[in-house]
């Protein structure tokens, strides 16, 4: 097995490869194997350690927000999220890196963000003032 390092330029967005000496080679195409949907399934299949979900397995678990997910989709820092929020910038930045998760109350809290920021935001200004 050969591993390439690569990562997209951010002067211009081009996929480059990464040598030892942190020389940058423009590749021409991504160093990926095309994978039909049917390999795909196959390799999902084969993976002992996490073998895919059926449907009804699916139906039976619960839907978190994803701290960071959700932080990112409102197009706000940890410091802005935090801040507006009222959720301690330490907190936060250990739920994102996955050093703790959220307990039940900061879940649902996380839930009602998630569905209603604005209102969130607004009503604990409201509860400032």
């Amino acid at each position: 097995m050969t591993i390439i390092t690569a990562k997209t330029r951010k002067t211009d967005g081009k996929l480059v490869r990464v040598h030892s000496n942190g020389r940058e080679e423009e590749l021409s195409a991504p160093p990926i194997r095309e994978m039909t949907d049917a390999d795909v399934e196959e390799t999902a299949r084969s993976d002992s350690d996490n073998p895919p979900r059926s449907a009804s397995q699916l139906a039976k678990m619960r839907r978190v927000p994803r701290v960071k997910t959700l932080r990112r989709a409102l197009h706000l820092t940890q410091e802005e999220f935090a801040d507006r929020y009222h959720i301690p910038l330490g907190t936060l930045r250990d739920w994102e890196q996955g050093r703790s998760e959220p307990d039940q109350p900061a879940r649902a809290y996380l839930k009602v963000i998630s569905r209603d920021p604005k209102a969130v935001a607004r009503a604990l200004r409201s509860a400032a003032e």
